[in-house]
């Protein structure tokens, strides 16, 4: 299966099924699902990373586990539109990933993501200590529910 944007993966996507959606980062995965109806997203769990092997065996548990229709990566893209090493290594780990399963796997541009959520956190007064610790799963499920929520969008324009 390749890997593509996610207005593309439209047409791959059975009408229902989770989809699980990933924040890559250097040292960690955060790790977000949606419900069957792709309406809402929420945490799983940060991965601590190891080896490209074991890190994808746990996202395809976790996959399996939720008898997962696709995933959406967030694409780490810089501000004027260019890609730099963190978006050719997120290009490179869906590659691999899509080597391991049949699954369609989308990107999503994840600018300001982390970002937004660092923010969000800080302003529920939430601890440095506490916020490092969820940061990477909030971030994947705003990455998720951006993509849940242009995926409803596509399909109100094709269903109208």
């Amino acid at each position: 299966m390749p890997v593509i944007a996610l207005p593309e993966a439209v047409p791959l996507l059975p009408p229902r099924g989770a989809l699980i959606g990933l924040d890559l980062g250097t040292k960690t995965i955060g790790v977000a699902t949606s419900d069957p109806d792709r309406r809402l997203a929420t945490a799983v769990e940060t991965i601590a990373r190891k080896t490209f092997s074991a890190d994808a065996a746990r996202i395809l548990a976790l996959a399996g586990e939720r008898r997962a229709a696709g995933f959406v990566l967030g694409l780490p893209i810089n501000m004027d539109g260019s890609e730099g090493p963190r978006a050719q290594s997120t290009r490179a780990f869906a590659r691999n990933l899509a080597r391991l399963t049949e699954l369609p796997i989308a990107l999503w541009d994840e600018r300001l993501s982390t970002a937004a959520v660092e923010r969000a956190l800080i302003d529920a007064d939430v601890s440095r200590g506490k916020r490092k610790a969820v940061v990477d799963q909030h971030a994947a499920v705003f990455i998720l529910q951006g993509a849940l929520d242009r995926l409803a969008h596509e399909h109100s324009r094709s269903a109208g």
